[in-house]
């Protein structure tokens, strides 16, 4: 095993404690990466084929890529992807999708079903159990407080969220690990800087709730931890909810 540099290594040690804290990679898993060509999928796909390589824990990582017919002015080339995957020794998959109505329109919601459908058709046909994202501990915690604030419920990004009767199950190894780590890895990394941006992708609530915690961190400087860990430490007795309700548990859900 190659010496890690001080960046991987820190984001290598945050992934490795989440897979261990949630059971996300188990013996002889077949996980396929959703690529989507950004610094976060890209970080994800290059450190899980490291850890592939000399994990006692047996596993086989393949990567996909879904693009649809819903795009913007700066786009990562789908070579691109595939010169990545290629380079690592990761087996690449593409699908185009379309997600337009007849009015040339869509909804991020269909949107990101179609896509999220496409991805678990691969894994169902590649034989691969586990789907892994990258979403980090930031958009973990912003969607946690987008969830409360503008849509009044408890709920967010499960780090492991079995489906189909955990026929599949979705996992986000860099649960544990800030953006500005993924930013910093990408520089050194020289991943591609133009990717493929959705263009309802700056979503004025999750901005304004990005800046708010930004100015929280100014009194706070553990603000974000304590959003994220809020959601494992819930005194029942102070919710309006029943300890033994059904999905409690899961109160951390997609």
């Amino acid at each position: 095993m190659n010496k890690l540099g001080r960046t991987e290594h820190h984001i290598s040690t945050r992934i490795g404690r989440a897979i261990g804290d949630y059971n996300l990679i188990e013996e002889n898993n077949k996980v396929l990466v959703a690529v989507s060509g950004g610094k976060d999928s890209l970080t994800l796909l290059k450190l899980l084929k490291m850890r592939e390589k000399w994990s006692p824990v047996k596993f086989k990582i393949f990567a996909a890529h879904i693009k649809t017919d819903f795009s913007c002015s700066s786009c990562t080339h789908t070579d691109s992807i595939e010169k990545i995957c290629a380079k690592l020794d990761v087996p690449f998959t593409m699908r185009n999708i379309s997600v337009l109505d007849k009015n040339k329109k869509t909804t991020c919601f269909w949107c990101s079903w179609n896509r999220r459908k496409a991805l678990f058709n691969i894994a169902d046909e590649l034989g691969c159990s586990k789907v892994a994202f990258g979403h980090h501990k930031d958009d973990i915690i912003e969607t946690t407080l987008l969830n409360l604030f503008f849509h009044g419920e408890i709920a967010s990004m499960n780090p492991r969220q079995e489906l189909f009767k955990g026929k599949l199950v979705i996992i986000r190894p860099l649960c544990y690990v800030e953006e500005r780590m993924m930013k910093k890895y990408a520089e050194e990394n020289g991943f591609p800087s133009k990717i493929c941006k959705c263009p309802n992708s700056q979503d004025s609530n999750r901005r304004y709730i990005k800046n708010f915690i930004r100015d929280l961190e100014k009194r706070s400087p553990d603000i974000k931890s304590n959003i994220f860990n809020s959601a494992s430490r819930i005194k029942y007795e102070y919710l309006n909810v029943k300890e033994d309700k059904e999905g409690v548990d899961m109160i951390l859900k997609d």
